[in-house]
């Protein structure tokens, strides 16, 4: 199975806490149709994520991993 994007993650947890879009939209200070247009993009800052990471009640960890030595950077 193919590994989810950021985009089809935040769907996941928003259905999970049974809330809409607009809703996380309205919490991230964001208006919904630009909310949806990052989603369908999967196009996010840094800083939207933890946003709304704090919004769904979630930890946002970005990790770079160094393929030749498997060090977390």
């Amino acid at each position: 199975m193919a590994e989810m994007n950021t985009a089809e993650k935040i769907r996941l947890i928003i259905r999970r806490r049974n809330m809409i879009l607009g809703a996380v939209a309205d919490q991230t200070g964001q208006t919904r149709q630009n909310f949806s247009n990052k989603i369908k993009r999967g196009d996010f800052k840094e800083s939207e994520l933890r946003q709304i990471a704090e919004v769904l009640g979630c930890d946002l960890k970005i990790v770079f991993v160094d393929r030749e030595t498997g060090e977390e950077v």
